[in-house]
Parts: structure tokens; C-alpha cells; sequence
């Protein structure tokens, strides 16, 4: 497990390019910061890599600025560098212009054909705040970049992201370049995070160039990247007077006698992760499935609406997870709105979200009205029936934060790249989830996760922002071969290392 210590915030474009300006307002000269940050790039490459001849694709702004530095410390280091500038150099403005002139080697025109002998390439011809797809020369030079590295093996650096990368939303906006390593400053940005530009960067390495602290709390904008520094202070830790009735009691409901086996990975998942006790909540036609199958775990059956009312009436029981294998429909509704008229903290997963699909308003109203916090973990199929179809070129951070302002509740929305949002304004994005994590009821076992930090009385952003990384990071401490069944078990050892 990796903990890590690099900062958890995340910079927008916008906000990245105000702590810039702060920072140059507030004192320091732009080609100072400019100076540090092709520096340590240059640094880097030459650590990583320290043999084979460097290309240099410099762009015609800032990114390209960079670049040229990097050319000149590479040079200085002894390595063999071309660099070729996409534009012309009288083009060149301010700190980029400074930086061509102290580049005492040929500025070549940027062309497919200087890629030829070239061993490792940086990719500097533009940076995070690019917001239309790459065109003509550019386009082609990252094509022709793409498949050097495909067929060559040459190795990629991208200067802030891989060009054609969008900063904020991770989505390519045409052709992008493909990088196996990506250096950015001060801050990483939401696209070094999500896919698919979480894969196209490669390994992000964030370097501090001079940009001041203090100006992040001028800047911030309350995106996170989703690591137990954001979290871990409320996580619940067992206290030696404490008893199981101090951790919280979580209910999960049952579907009927064919669809058992998803609200059993949920109640394991919640009891797994410290929940005191859990019951599931069992229709009468499912009551035999899963009283063959719970040990720990308690079973409560109800035959309809009224004993299902009872059943969560008790105060002791303080969350409750409702839809994995509820089925869609008409009674799933009703106790959707009967959990959230109790006020208890609430997690809807599944059937529960698509069961709102033609009466989303009535759940909406049900969250404003009730006193525990709800969580809402739709794929993104499941997002769609409860949101309205999404434009995906807004991306999927801007697409959480709206629907979790329009539902007033925290929403999960799941995926390679989860992202939670809270209605306040906050997000997180989880880079941790492997691959094999795409696999039947890993969904349940997360939403199982939520419900019992709920239960266990931890904030609702934070417990799923939790429950998130800690899914990824069971995952990856089994392996190949994961199955949904296999992810609590691998909880304790996660939460061992987190509490110690």
C-alpha cells in the first residue's frame, strides 16, 4: 500500500493559470518559475533515462518555453538534443521568446521526419490549458509521436500533460499524444486522473517550480485526488471501551429468492469495514437462500411495505443500503422513500436508482426532505436514467458535481476513475481501481463498504471517498483472479496499515 505524501489537491486549468499569476504578481519572474520547471523536467529525463539521443517538440507558447530550457539543461548534462519548434521563432512571446534565446543549439522546424533518430521525445508543444483538438502540423506530430512509440519503442516524456489532452476533463480532443511518463507542476490537474488521460499520461511526476503555498488557498477549488489524506482523520478507529453498538447497526435489503446474493456481498462488505452489527432486511420467497449463507450476519424477514417500515423503525439501526438485486419498479420505490422519511443515512445502488428513472423529482424531494445523508451509486448507464443523458465533453467531475447539486446528495459515480461529489462543492477522483476490478458485484461490495462507514457515523463524503480507495486497494493487494467475494476479506490487512 502505498500511502503517499504528495499533495491531494487538484487545479483546474483556470486555477492552475491563477496561481501562475499570483505568483508572478506576488514577486516572481515568470521565466523563474519557467526556468525551474524545464530544469527539473530535464532533470527527471535524465535520471529515468540516462542514455539515447533526445528530441525536443517545442509548441509556440509557454509549454513550448519549457522546452527549450529543457533542451538547454540537457545539453548542459552532455546529452545529445535536437528541438524542433512547431511555428516560427519571431512568433515567440515573453518568457517562451527569453527561453529560445539562451537555446544554444539549431531550431529546427517541428516535422514528422525529425522523429527519425530520436531515442526519447518531450512532448512540449502544449500544455493542460489547450481547449481545441490539435490541428494540421500538430496533429500529425502526434500521430507521428504515437507510432514511434508503438513501433520503435521510443520512450515518451510529456511536458504538464500529453498534448491534446483536455486538463480538466482527461478526454482527448482529437488526435493526443500517448506519453509513458508526464511531469507537471505544482499541482496535478482532474485529466492526469481520469481516463482516458490517466492512461495516456502514464506516470505523473509533480515537481515544485517556486509557485508559493499560500496562493492555494486563494485558487483551491475543492477537487481532490482520492488518498487516505483526505479522509483518514475521520475514519473510524475502534475505541477500547467502546462495544459493537458504539460501531453502528447496518441494514441491507434483500432481493426476492432469485437475487440473494448481491445485498450478501453488501452486508459483508459493511460488516467487514467496522460496522457493529448488520441485518438483512429479506423478503419471506428469499428468507431460505439467505439464512443458508449468513452467519455473523443477521437476517429479519418482511412481507410487505408495513414490515418493512418496521423493520427499519429501530433507532439502533442507523443505515441502511437499498437496491443491489432489489429489482426495478414500484416496490423498491416505496422503500426507497420509506428509508429516507426514517432519516437515516441512506446508500441507493443499482435498482434503487433505476427504479427513479420516470419519477426522479420525487426522489429528489424524498433527499431534501430527509435528516441522514443519502449517497447515490449509479454506473454510468444508471447515471444516465436517473440524470438524463450526459454530454460526455463536460467531463465526468463537472457531470458528479451538478448531479450531486441537483439531487442533494453525495454522488458516487463509478467507474476506472471514480469521482464522488458532495452537493458543497467537493470532489475527489480515486486513481487506484486495477483493471480487475471490472468484475460482477464489485459494485455491491462498495456500496456495502459506504453503508457501513454510514453506520459507523463517518461524513458521507468522506466515507465514500473512503470506501472508494479502500475498494481499489483490496483489489490490488489480491491480485489476478479477483472475484466480488474476495474483496472484504482483503480489508482487514488494508484498514491494519491505514490505522496504524
Amino acid at each position: 500500500m502505498t500511502v503517499g505524501t504528495q499533495p491531494i489537491d487538484l487545479l483546474t486549468v483556470g486555477a492552475m493559470a491563477r496561481a501562475d499569476a499570483l505568483a508572478i504578481s506576488g514577486g516572481i519572474p515568470g521565466f523563474r518559475l519557467m526556468r525551474a520547471a524545464g530544469e527539473g523536467v530535464a532533470d527527471i529525463l535524465h535520471g529515468r533515462w540516462p542514455e539515447g539521443r533526445v528530441l525536443v517538440l517545442a509548441g509556440p507558447g509557454n509549454n513550448g518555453g519549457d522546452g527549450f530550457v529543457i533542451a538547454e539543461r540537457l545539453k548542459i548534462l552532455g546529452r545529445g538534443v535536437r528541438l524542433g519548434l512547431l511555428g516560427s521563432v519571431d512568433k515567440l512571446k515573453a518568457d517562451a521568446a527569453t527561453a529560445q534565446s539562451r537555446w544554444r543549439g539549431a531550431t529546427e522546424g517541428a516535422h514528422p521526419d525529425l522523429l527519425a533518430d530520436a531515442d526519447i521525445i518531450v512532448d512540449a508543444l502544449f500544455g493542460a490549458g489547450l481547449d481545441r483538438p490539435l490541428q494540421d502540423e500538430a496533429a500529425q506530430l502526434a500521430k507521428a509521436v504515437n507510432a514511434a512509440r508503438q513501433e520503435r519503442g521510443v520512450r515518451v516524456l510529456a511536458v504538464d500533460i500529453p498534448s491534446g489532452v483536455h486538463g480538466d476533463t482527461g478526454l482527448p480532443l482529437g488526435a493526443a499524444v500517448r506519453a509513458d511518463l508526464t511531469v507537471t507542476f505544482f499541482r496535478k490537474k482532474p485529466g492526469h486522473l481520469l481516463m482516458p488521460g490517466r492512461a495516456m499520461a502514464g506516470e505523473v511526476r509533480l515537481i515544485d517550480i517556486g509557485i508559493p503555498q499560500n496562493v492555494l488557498a486563494e485558487v483551491a477549488c475543492g477537487c481532490f485526488e482520492n488518498r487516505p489524506a483526505l479522509w483518514l482523520e475521520r475514519l473510524p478507529r475502534p475505541s477500547p471501551e467502546g462495544h459493537k453498538y458504539d460501531r453502528g447497526h447496518a441494514v441491507v435489503v434483500s432481493g426476492g429468492a432469485a437475487a440473494t446474493g448481491a445485498a450478501r456481498l453488501g452486508a459483508m462488505g459493511a460488516l467487514r469495514i467496522g460496522a457493529g452489527l448488520v441485518t438483512v432486511a429479506s423478503p419471506m420467497d428469499a428468507l431460505a437462500a439467505n439464512a443458508a449463507h449468513l452467519t455473523a450476519i443477521m437476517l429479519q424477514p418482511f412481507a410487505d411495505l408495513t414490515e418493512f417500515s418496521h423493520v427499519i423503525a429501530d433507532r439502533r439501526r442507523n443505515a441502511v443500503l437499498l437496491g443491489p438485486g432489489n429489482g426495478v419498479g414500484k416496490a423498491t420505490c416505496e422503500r426507497v422513500l420509506a428509508v429516507l422519511r426514517s432519516g437515516k443515512a441512506v446508500v441507493l445502488d443499482a435498482d434503487a436508482v433505476t427504479s427513479f428513472e420516470t419519477s426522479r423529482k420525487i426522489l429528489f424531494k424524498a433527499i431534501a426532505g430527509s435528516t441522514g445523508p443519502t449517497v447515490l451509486t449509479p454506473h454510468m448507464g444508471e447515471f444516465a436514467r436517473l440524470f438524463g443523458k450526459p454530454e460526455p465533453e463536460r467531463g465526468k467531475v463537472a457531470l458528479a458535481l451538478e448531479a450531486a447539486r441537483q439531487s442533494g446528495a453525495v454522488v458516487l459515480l463509478k467507474g476506472p476513475d471514480t469521482v464522488v461529489a458532495a452537493p458543497d462543492g467537493r470532489t475527489s477522483i480515486t486513481a487506484n481501481a486495477p483493471p480487475t476490478l471490472a468484475t460482477a458485484g464489485a459494485g455491491d461490495v462498495l456500496a456495502g463498504f459506504i453503508t457501513g462507514l454510514l453506520a459507523q457515523g463517518m461524513p458521507a463524503f468522506e466515507a465514500a471517498s473512503a470506501a472508494a480507495w479502500i475498494h481499489g486497494e483490496a483489489a490490488n493487494a489480491f491480485g489476478p483472479g479477483l472475484i466480488s467475494e474476495d474483496l472484504s476479506d482483503m480489508v482487514p490487512a488494508v484498514l491494519k496499515e491505514l490505522l496504524e
